[in-house]
């Protein structure tokens, strides 16, 4: 319980937060990327090559899962002003949400708000944005990378309570979504009105995802995040000898076949692979054992070490450009100029981030199957914070955005982001076909996948451990340090962003 209050507190805890909490330390924009410490001494954690137990999860495993208790919701001390009253604010990191409540909320005033979509594709908006109601709309935005946006959010949650300008929504990740719902600052959706029958249609996980420890739900989404591999039908054709998915897929699917491909690309000029992180999620949602045990050490799974490795061997026999997730050359690999075969991507990648890198001269050249191994990536959850004094506002954009079929269908139609409906992606499943895919019904493939993710190892301290662990083995594939350096560094890393963890023994 101590831990969660210090996860929750972040920064802020020093000037604000005593009268809340016993104890106070510190806490994908689709292009945001990555991430002396007095208790380093006390590592004696003998991972990597020498210890036989590169993770150290022979003593972490033990302990079982963390397993946190909800908090008890703090009172809201002083009410809403009725300049609050008029204005829905609502906190986040990039754009996508922004982009499907102005495309797709009923109630939202495009006329007013001067609302278009530019010759680039990106929302066009005036300065200021209105419900038709005459709610002004005000987003607060501050990128995610290296937990800017949740020490943000922490830091205004915290004066929820005594200030008169209230919050009314924020957008959580599943690599963090635990640390809120088990917090203190999120009313349940059960209080804004939503039933279980407004929610029957919703993938299990994504609820599942949001639910905290007595069992409530905190949050809904309008996605679902399962993942595929996303590759070039050109450089299918000319080095498998076909770009039909099915045919790709049985060439792909385990690790060993793929690996075998990724020499026959190497040989004919191209890169298996883009950089050091594509590969990233289809290990670390493939784990046996949550970040953080019961004793709140940090554990590393066996499959996050199967990445290293795997990575290791790609970087050194050029099976991939040597790139990071979100970085120039990596947006550049998917374009017409890039040599790479292929990219692993969930449901938002596919049309959030690889249509528009992969521009007009990609249109069509694009496909994707199944891949080596099932895994879901991301997903956007909305949370309503409590203090909202726009309580009605908020439930209807949940309810809208999240449970209405014929909405959910628009937004797949339109976007090919794959929305949070189960009778609506089946129905989308027998008849879709992507022009960006060439013609492929990928809507079929990822209904197949989506009832069976399994987000159980999900935690409150993910992100930034995954941030930490991929940028300390960085080092380790360029080879400025061994492995067993770069596992020391990421433990480091990890206990200076989370002090109140501790590495197994």
């Amino acid at each position: 319980m101590a831990n969660l209050k210090k996860l929750l507190a972040g920064a802020m805890a020093l000037c604000m937060a005593g009268a809340m909490f016993a104890s106070c330390g510190p806490e994908e924009s689709k292009n945001d990327s990555k991430s002396g410490n007095t208790n380093a001494g006390t590592n004696d954690n003998k991972g990597g090559e020498e210890g036989g137990n590169e993770g150290g999860n022979e003593g972490g495993d033990a302990a079982g899962d963390l397993k946190e208790e909800k908090l008890p919701n703090i009172p809201q001390n002083v009410e809403g002003s009725d300049a609050s009253k008029k204005v829905l604010k609502i906190y986040t990191w990039n754009d996508e949400f922004k982009s499907r409540l102005r495309a797709f909320y009923p109630e939202y005033d495009a006329e007013k708000s001067g609302y278009s979509i530019g010759a680039d594709g990106a929302d066009v908006v005036g300065e200021h944005e209105y419900l038709k109601d005459g709610t002004e709309i005000v987003w607060v935005t501050t990128p995610s990378a290296d937990n800017a946006y949740q020490n943000k959010l922490d830091e205004d949650l915290a004066k929820q309570a005594d200030s008169d300008d209230k919050i009314d929504m924020f957008l959580i990740e599943a690599d963090y979504a635990l640390k809120y719902v088990n917090g203190p600052y999120v009313k349940p959706v059960t209080d804004l009105g939503l039933t279980d029958a407004d929610l029957a249609d919703q993938y299990q996980y994504t609820k599942d995802i949001v639910t905290d420890s007595n069992g409530v739900l905190e949050g809904v989404s309008w996605q679902a995040t399962p993942g595929l591999f996303a590759y070039r039908r050109d450089i299918a054709k000319e080095v498998l000898g076909t770009d039909d998915p099915t045919e790709v897929q049985a060439q792909l699917s385990d690790w060993d076949k793929f690996n075998e491909v990724a020499k026959k690309m190497k040989d004919a000029g191209y890169f298996m692979l883009s950089g050091y992180d594509d590969a990233y999620r289809t290990f670390s949602n493939n784990v046996s054992h949550a970040w953080v045990n019961s004793n709140y050490e940090i554990v590393v799974d066996d499959n996050l070490m199967k990445w290293v490795d795997q990575t290791k061997d790609y970087t050194d026999n050029g099976y991939n450009n040597g790139t990071s997730l979100w970085d120039d050359q990596w947006n550049a690999d998917q374009s017409s100029a890039g040599k790479v075969f292929g990219f692993f991507y969930s449901t938002w990648g596919i049309n959030f981030t690889l249509a528009g890198n992969a521009g007009d001269e990609l249109q069509g050249q694009y496909a994707v199957c199944e891949g080596p191994q099932a895994y879901y990536w991301g997903g956007t959850w909305i949370c309503a914070a409590d203090g909202t004094d726009n309580p009605d506002t908020v439930a209807d954009i949940m309810k809208a955005l999240t449970c209405n079929k014929d909405i959910m269908l628009d937004i797949t139609k339109k976007t090919q982001d794959y929305t949070n409906n189960k009778s609506a992606m089946e129905e989308l499943a027998k008849d879709f076909s992507s022009e960006f895919l060439g013609g492929q019904n990928h809507i079929a493939l990822f209904t197949a996948a989506a009832p069976n993710i399994d987000a159980s190892k999900a935690g409150p301290y993910d992100q930034g451990l995954n941030e930490s662990f991929q940028a300390a083995f960085k080092d380790y594939f360029l080879g400025s340090v061994d492995k067993e350096t770069a596992l020391q560094n990421f433990y480091k890393a990890a206990q200076e962003k989370y002090p109140d963890l501790k590495v197994a023994k």
